[in-house]
């Protein structure tokens, strides 16, 4: 593939970039005009990854190009090859600067505790801890002016009622599945619920004490796409909660607007909101902060607690081996 010389163009690393909220706002960045940019974007299979970039690159604006590279969230080893072969490039400059990570991908586990390889549940594994390692171990490639995006979710504020309200523990409980006891009451399908709620607040606790430690000119923030139907969210949740939000919900946003909240996108428009918040030049100096879309707004009040985000951090570090 043809790159614009390390000098011209900009690298971001983008998560989840091959279906939902990520590949919208994969197009999005690829059509805009700020560039040129290079997307990355890490993928478990590599056809597929193909396939995405070539349907990205097709509408891309002149001088933006994309690739695919596998890595697996669930899988720590995977993500350290990812981010080691990655940084070989980038410090060789067979690649052009990283202007940003956007940690994007997620997952829900519905009713299945599930574990991955490193022996992490699930949803903790990937939402949070393959993020946290990936972030970690491309520090040293993000030089000024770099920022990092999260993507968390509203479904972390109790205030709003949307879902399960998360259930905080220790990581190495929340490694293991373990919510704090005002979920052990739940049913399989609430604690599948509460621990992706959970996972969205440790996104946030990551975020503001990842930005407590960036150099000046590397920032990082976090974003809220709202509810938005027909994405690969739920893909594990059960069959006939998949359909509804895969196939009913999509035609229903208005309804869901008045209904459950007004914070109701498409996947293109929470997409666009995700790519401005990563390349807007306006944002340069933005850190620490949550978005709302495009809006500037703040977490819920439990997010700000900063010896919890600091426990989260020291426990991350000793579960994945992180040396930041």
């Amino acid at each position: 593939m043809s790159l614009q010389s390390a000098g011209e163009a900009r690298t971001i690393v983008l998560t989840g970039g091959t279906s939902g909220i990520g590949f919208a706002a994969a197009t999005a960045i690829l059509r805009d005009e700020h560039g040129p940019w290079h997307l990355v974007l890490p993928v478990r299979d590599a056809a597929r990854g193909r396939q995405t970039v070539e349907s990205l690159t097709s509408a891309a604006a002149s001088g933006n190009t994309a690739e695919a590279m596998t890595m697996d969230l669930s899988s720590l080893e995977s993500v350290r090859t990812f981010a080691a072969e990655l940084t070989s490039r980038a410090t060789s400059e067979t690649l052009p600067p990283v202007h940003a990570l956007v940690c994007n991908a997620g997952v829900q586990m519905g009713t299945n505790l599930i574990h991955t390889a490193d022996g992490f549940e699930s949803t903790f594994a990937i939402n949070h801890l393959g993020h946290f390692a990936l972030v970690n171990a491309l520090l040293p490639v993000l030089s000024a002016p770099a920022r990092v995006v999260v993507t968390s979710s509203d479904t972390h504020d109790p205030a709003l009622k949307l879902g399960p309200a998360p259930a905080w523990s220790s990581a190495d409980a929340l490694a293991r599945g373990e919510l704090a006891v005002p979920a052990k009451p739940d049913n399989a399908f609430v604690a599948g619920q509460r621990r992706y709620s959970t996972s969205k607040l440790a996104n946030l606790y990551f975020t503001y004490a990842l930005a407590r430690r960036l150099p000046e000119g590397v920032t990082a923030n976090a974003f809220n796409p709202g509810m938005v139907p027909g994405t690969a969210l739920g893909r594990s949740l059960p069959a006939p909660v998949r359909f509804i939000s895969s196939h009913v919900f999509p035609r229903l946003t208005w309804l869901l607007r008045r209904v459950v909240s007004p914070n109701v996108n498409s996947a293109a428009e929470s997409g666009a909101a995700l790519a401005w918040l990563v390349t807007a030049p306006e944002l340069a100096d933005t850190t620490g902060r949550y978005f709302d879309g495009r809006a500037e707004t703040r977490s819920s009040e439990e997010s700000y607690d900063t010896a919890r985000a600091e426990q989260l951090w020291s426990g991350s570090q000793r579960l994945t081996g992180a040396r930041v």
